[in-house]
């Protein structure tokens, strides 16, 4: 984006569509501008649905940054210098979290078709919560 490019809009005009209307004002001879207020159609347009890519790159990147460095990879590390057998390790620990990403799709799918998103998004919230205070209280116990 060039610097003195007009900035895009969250409704899709740019800043540009919005320059205030100038009126000569007959009383004090000066020229005065007025700004009116463009609503934006938001009621009317559709939600537009991401492409398959964009979901597909956001959850790769997601994952892989939450499970760099937990106790599944060291586990699978651990293993896998045990072992001395690096690709049955990986095989098996591919085919296990894939099995869990599974059955992370369908539980989620399956709550989805019942509940609101609001519910799931503050249920989500409140659990949470919960297991950060009962963390928390572990620690302060210990």
């Amino acid at each position: 984006m060039k610097l003195d490019s007009a900035p895009a809009s969250l409704f899709g005009t740019s800043e540009t569509e919005y320059q205030p209307e100038l009126k000569d004002s007959t009383e004090s001879n000066l020229t005065t501008a007025t700004v009116e207020q463009l609503q934006p159609v938001v009621a009317d347009s559709p939600k537009k649905q991401e492409s398959a890519a964009v979901i597909f790159g956001t959850t790769f990147i997601t994952i892989f940054l939450a499970e760099i460095g937990d106790k599944t990879q060291l586990s699978t590390l651990l293993m896998s210098a045990q072992s001395h057998s690096p690709w049955v390790v990986f095989c098996g620990s591919a085919a296990a979290l894939v099995t869990t990403s599974l059955l992370g799709v369908l539980l989620g799918s399956w709550i989805a078709s019942r509940l609101s998103p609001k519910t799931v998004e503050k249920s989500a919230g409140v659990m949470l919560l919960l297991i950060s205070i009962m963390l928390f209280w572990d620690v302060v116990n210990s």
